[in-house]
């Protein structure tokens, strides 16, 4: 064994090169040596589960040469008794901005359309020609910051932009600044944010940011075969970045699923930097198969002492607060790997707190180590050169008192590179306990606790007067000042003494007067830590986590039921009309059967004798349950963009429209371009996740507008500067969207009818999205009101030989209901809005039933959060001021929205094999007194009466329960934060992100 590892030794320094051995070295002397420094009886941890008992740690010129119980000492080699110390491996945070400074932003008031660079890709927020090596500069206050929390290497990178560009890997070498760099290029980096050095107006929006995304992607594609004529620095450096690690920072757990459906989509494998909410959306996480960066910021506790600042507070706030800790422990019972960062602490010193509080809530010791070593090197592709204390790895390691989890544990020493950085003197001997102090005749109690390397000093009389006083030790000596009890005047006496002997501690007292004396402690009782640990009976309760995690969120994923409904006046919206003392069975998330008299053992029985049972509400027009923007207004034309990116299953708006009927809307794009983005049809499935509310196999449709916030008449700024600003220049952008699309579309089609020979054009996903309206593809839903241009672009798809499919809002239709008719049109109105704006001067509550008797296909939509909970009064309006019929107005709501957005073949009315989404009403559903009691969409209950009034007094419980809980941490002295309101953004048509 002992040939072997002289063998291991001599081959090892044969093979080294010294690197940087050319810089100029300024010493008198030249430093020559080779020698070895050898750490012994140590507890070593070569890897998270290698451990060596008393083992031997060779290192030389900053690498691990051998470790193990039997490693032969050579000659010249500084040997170090570590005996009952531990060594680990020095923590690895890829994920920091250490070293970086983050770009100014630009705070120029007016958007910028058009790029000011040149040679780069066309939209600023790309920025992967940025290499973080260029702008480095080393932190040394910030490297003790990480060093004293046990950290030896990080990642650093700009944290800027959509494309970040290429981030570096710093050894935290505070000795030889010539060894930090360690790789000038080793990730390559992302994330959803716009970049902070830029005016330009787009991307404004989480979906244009993706749509950037998927653009660049494209672009990078086609640039690498050769199809660009010019140059392209941002594309060249993600050719060069490709093969590094690719770093998303997602910053949300809905983030993580739209970054890795993005991967996905372009073969891609990103490592996705979180947010610590992933245990709310598991099943979604686990199935991204992704490896993650996890920071660990847990939420401050809450000061709720002031119970109308406790109302404030959201219910998913304040579990939030409680669940978090359990985040890295579900995440690794789950098989998913992931790193630990320090990112978007506000003090690194805090990292070890949070870490160990999670440690407490269940999180493996084990697993730990591995998140802070082994995990990030192989993240890395390193592990040959970091994360263990394997042969010809780096000397990178800790030493600590003992078991690095436990709190009682001191790190005392951060190796980094073979070059020591102290943390907490070593050498240092334990005085702590409780001693018998006398100083000049005079006794005293001399009580010493809190860290060996910082105690914490309790002097009191022998009556048990508390006497203030300040202990410090420095390389073994004792210094304490002590402030008299003398009301009359301030005076110290100052001790000081070298420990020798920790039993009987000695030296010189200078007195008040001057007088020097001598002073004497002996122990009387040995130091005994506290240690809270948390035991299970005193343990905050986790509170279940829901789906989604919310309020009136499901305890447990919904399945579907066979379901009876027995005895319902039914509202077929089919020929048959409505049905008295019907019954309707629901099977396989279809509608099975409707009649009298049906049966099916296995079917759960509802009694709705004396009520009302009618297919679901479709709002046409919505805009709620949409993440970080409505609008993506940069540009005049946006149909790159699709909502169904941003589709935010959180939305308690989603739980509020079940509980008014509503099992299916459209959430479209806002109109502040006159092509805007394409829209969701969504089914509301509470509880599920944004894919799985996607209508399936939905047709496309995207959101066109026209009128006064397409030409920017009512943004609210000085110099607009984004063409169209008048009505006649918003049809322009139509005919030449719509002409470029065409022979955008018709190159394609030579291309690939030519067997792809040639040069490949490039997709453009905005020509292309429109280029599908022109095949039929693509529907139109036309934010509308004024006549003239509701005849407009009824011309310029008949030029371009297509139909637009909806006009929404459409409130002067009613003057050219006519023309809308022979051009198949359709429309989905407003009930009775009027005047809420100049150009809507001339709306009626007569709108609807007047488009509806010229033969108009018709829908009330809400686009409002709060009128989509009512949809089924609006639809009543239609009897009130039209004389439609009571079947005809339901239909306004229902069948006509399913006809509008092409779907009618399988939802807007009870008919067998059609899906089996339904309401049951406890009165006609035209009433202002009827509710839903239940709100079923394919056989599952996402709404339920009795049991919203059950989840109630639940809430009200665990609210109670969690405020006792922030209660408590505050009476134990815990820092605490004030209550904070989450605000939110209600979206409507005009809503711009800032």
């Amino acid at each position: 064994m002992k040939k072997t590892v002289l063998l291991i030794v001599l081959s090892f320094l044969l093979t080294k090169t010294y690197a940087q051995e050319y810089f100029p070295n300024n010493e008198s002397i030249p430093n020559k040596t080779m020698n070895f420094t050898a750490f012994t009886n140590a507890r070593i941890y070569v890897t998270p589960t290698q451990v060596i008992e008393k083992g031997t740690l060779l290192i030389q010129n900053g690498k691990v040469i051998a470790a193990g119980t039997t490693v032969e000492i050579p000659k010249n080699c500084t040997t170090i008794n570590l005996d009952g110390k531990s060594i680990y491996p020095s923590f690895i945070d890829l994920y920091t901005s250490f070293g970086v400074e983050k770009p100014k932003r630009n705070m120029e008031r007016n958007p910028m359309y058009d790029t000011k660079r040149t040679g780069y890709y066309w939209n600023e927020s790309i920025r992967s020609e940025v290499n973080a090596f260029e702008n480095f500069a080393y932190d040394q206050a910030k490297a003790e910051e990480l060093l004293k929390a046990g950290f030896g290497v990080v990642g650093t990178h700009v944290q800027d932009g959509i494309a970040r560009g290429s981030g570096t890997l710093i050894a935290l070498n505070n000795f030889d600044a010539s060894k930090q760099l360690l790789s000038d290029r080793v990730s390559n980096h992302f994330g959803f944010t716009k970049s902070a050095t830029t005016n330009q107006a787009y991307p404004s929006s989480l979906m244009g940011m993706m749509a950037l995304l998927r653009q660049m992607y494209f672009d990078l594609d086609w640039y690498k075969k050769g199809n660009s004529a010019t140059k392209d620095l941002s594309l060249e450096a993600l050719t060069n970045n490709e093969k590094l690690v690719q770093i998303f920072a997602t910053e949300d757990k809905l983030n993580s699923l739209r970054a890795a459906k993005i991967a996905k989509e372009f073969g891609l494998n990103y490592v996705l930097k979180g947010s610590g909410n992933e245990f709310e959306r598991l099943d979604e996480i686990k199935k991204t198969n992704s490896r993650f960066i996890i920071p660990i910021n847990f939420p401050v506790a809450y000061d709720v002492s002031d119970p109308n600042q406790a109302d404030q507070m959201e219910l998913k706030d304040l579990r939030f607060w409680n669940q978090a800790p359990t985040n890295l422990k579900v995440l690794s019972d789950n098989g998913i790997i992931f790193a630990l960062t320090t990112d978007k602490l506000k003090k690194i010193e805090d990292f070890r707190t949070n870490l160990l509080k999670a440690i407490k809530y269940g999180f493996d010791k084990t697993k730990a180590l591995e998140a802070l070593t082994t995990i990030p090197a192989a993240i890395l592709g390193k592990s040959d050169q970091m994360g263990t204390l394997k042969i010809g790895s780096l000397a990178n390691f800790v030493v600590t008192s003992g078991e690095i989890f436990d709190e009682k544990t001191t790190l005392y020493e951060n190796w980094v590179q073979g070059n020591k950085y102290v943390v907490n003197d070593i050498t240092s001997k334990d005085v702590r306990g409780t001693y018998d102090l006398t100083i000049n005749n005079e006794k005293f109690i001399w009580k010493i606790d809190g860290e060996v390397a910082a105690p914490k000093s309790d002097i009191s009389t022998k009556d048990s007067k508390k006497v203030k006083s300040k202990l410090t030790i420095s390389d073994n000596w004792l210094s304490t000042v002590i402030k008299s009890n003398d009301t009359t005047k301030t005076t110290f006496t100052r001790l000081i003494g070298y420990i020798d002997n920790t039993e009987n501690l000695l030296g010189k007292a200078i007195l008040p007067d001057g007088t020097e004396t001598k002073w004497s402690a002996v122990k009387t009782s040995p130091f005994v830590k506290t240690v809270e640990a948390i035991k299970t009976e005193d343990q905050f309760k986790i509170m279940p986590t829901t789906f989604p995690n919310v309020a009136y969120g499901n305890t447990k994923k919904l399945e579907a039921q066979t379901m009876l409904f027995k005895n319902a006046t039914v509202w077929t919206n089919e020929k048959e009309g409505i049905l008295q003392e019907t019954d309707v069975l629901i099977k396989n998330g279809k509608i099975a059967a409707i009649g009298k008299n049906i049966s099916d053992a296995s079917a759960t029985i509802v009694d709705a004798k004396g009520k009302h049972l009618t297919s679901g509400i479709i709002d046409e027009h919505s805009h709620i349950a949409i993440s970080n923007g409505v609008n993506e207004g940069g540009h005049n034309s946006s149909a790159e963009v699709t909502i169904q990116d941003v589709v935010n299953s959180e939305d308690i708006n989603i739980y509020r429209d079940l509980a008014g009927g509503v099992t299916i809307s459209q959430l479209l794009h806002g109109s502040a371009n006159p092509i805007g983005g394409r829209s969701a049809i969504v089914k509301w499935k509470w509880g599920a996740s944004p894919e799985e509310m996607l209508y399936k196999d939905q047709p496309g449709f995207i959101k066109f507008a026209l009128g006064e916030n397409v030409k920017q008449a009512n943004w609210g700024i000085t110099n607009p500067t984004r063409f169209p600003q008048t009505r006649m220049g918003v049809e322009q952008v139509f005919i030449d969207y719509f002409q470029r699309a065409k022979e955008y579309d018709l190159a394609w089609k030579k291309y690939n009818t030519s067997g792809k020979k040639g040069k490949a054009p490039r997709v453009d996903l905005d020509l292309q999205t429109i280029a599908e309206i022109l095949n039929s593809e693509r529907f139109i839903s036309c934010h509308s009101y004024v006549q003239s241009e509701i005849l407009m672009l009824m011309n310029v798809a008949d030029k371009f030989n297509f139909k637009v499919n909806t006009f929404t809002h459409i409130l002067e239709g009613y003057k050219v209901a006519d023309k809308m008719k022979a051009h198949g049109v359709g429309a989905s109105t407003f009930s009775d809005w009027w005047a809420y704006k100049f150009e809507v001067n001339d709306a009626i509550p007569f709108n609807g039933p007047i488009m509806h008797n010229a033969g108009l296909v018709v829908a009330y939509n809400s686009d409002d959060a709060e009128m989509s909970r009512r949809l089924n009064q609006e639809a009543a309006k239609a009897v009130k001021y039209g004389d439609v019929s009571e079947e005809e107005a339901w239909k306004f709501v229902t069948l006509n929205p399913a006809k509008l957005l092409r779907i009618d073949n399988k939802v807007g009315s009870i008919k067998v094999g059609k899906d089996g989404d339904v309401v049951l009403w406890n009165n006609n559903p035209l009433s202002i007194y009827a509710k839903a009691e239940k709100t079923v969409i394919e056989g599952v209950v996402y709404y339920d009466s009795k049991k919203d009034e059950e989840n109630r007094v639940t809430i009200a419980k665990e609210r109670n329960d969690l405020i006792s809980q922030l209660l408590q941490e505050k009476n134990k002295g815990m820092i605490t934060q004030e209550p904070k309101k989450t605000e939110k953004v209600e979206y409507h048509c005009d809503t711009m992100e800032e």
